[in-house]
């Protein structure tokens, strides 16, 4: 009997904090994978979105931050990526424990992709980006938790 008490409350306690996490786990400030830019997480009308809020001085042309020069549209290529928003339409998907269903802009590319995100620990953000609704081709980077 105190064997399946035990088991009963490890699953429990495991379960409780399997489902903790939080759809708004993933706001707040993050570094890039290369900690060339930090990226603003933040929910908007109910789907979350990312902003780069902050560049490495080294980034800045002439002391002016990057333009979006390969952006495909050629009005926007004048835009600066500082305050560019980057990640769009994220919804949190508790069952799988991923936001998914939302856009990612790739300023290095000027492309945009479908991607979708999730949580290891509290600190790194795991991102996928992909084309043409297969998730298994495509990129994955990790973003690390940080403050401005």
């Amino acid at each position: 009997m105190k064997k399946l008490f035990l088991f009963v409350f490890v699953i429990f306690i495991s379960s409780a904090y399997a489902w903790s996490q939080s759809a708004d786990d993933i706001t707040g400030i993050w570094w890039n994978d290369i900690k060339t830019s930090k990226i603003k997480v933040e929910k908007k009308d109910g789907k979350y979105i990312g902003t780069i809020v902050y560049l490495v001085p080294e980034k800045y042309v002439n002391g002016v931050p990057e333009k979006d020069t390969k952006n495909p549209e050629p009005a926007l290529r004048d835009r600066s990526i500082l305050n560019l928003q980057i990640l769009q339409g994220l919804v949190y998907n508790i069952a799988d424990k991923e936001w998914s269903g939302g856009l990612i802009y790739d300023p290095k590319s000027g492309k945009t992709y479908d991607c979708f995100v999730w949580l290891e620990g509290k600190d790194t953000l795991q991102l996928k980006g992909f084309v043409a609704g297969m998730r298994w081709l495509g990129r994955k980077s990790a973003w690390t938790r940080t403050s401005i």
